[in-house]
């Protein structure tokens, strides 16, 4: 399985945007305090919440996102458990969600998305004066 190095390598080629690389490392931490609730592989949730829009930068429109990030990690001979997942956070794609990494990536990138909107719209746009 490819380590924490390797995903952030990943990231950090395809993506630039500071609010892209900020929602990457909140899903990161937000899958692996579901893992540790869970009892699931904590480094396996990690890493998938941190790649999982890695690709988003260079390919916003659906469908080229998730599906350009998918055959970028199939052909670098990731794991299909990470790459099911990923495919499946986005709703358009009609991969279903039948695993809990896939269930848990899809609620987390929301929950994530919604937390850091609710920080920007605080006047110091700080996620810790968020109540």
């Amino acid at each position: 399985m490819p380590t924490r190095e390797d995903a952030w390598a990943l990231v950090t080629q395809y993506t630039q945007s500071e609010s892209l690389l900020k929602h990457a490392l909140a899903v990161e931490a937000a899958m692996g305090a579901y893992a540790k609730r869970f009892g699931a592989d904590q480094a396996l949730y990690e890493i998938t919440g941190l790649i999982h829009d890695f690709d988003y930068e260079r390919w916003p429109q659906a469908p080229d996102h998730p599906l350009k990030g998918m055959a970028i990690l199939r052909e670098r001979g990731w794991p299909e458990e990470i790459i099911q997942a990923i495919g499946g956070h986005a709703s358009y794609t009609g991969i279903p969600r039948d695993t809990l990494l896939a269930k848990t990536l899809f609620a987390v990138d929301e929950l994530c998305g919604f937390i850091m909107a609710v920080a920007y719209v605080r006047p110091s746009r700080k996620l810790a004066d968020v109540e």
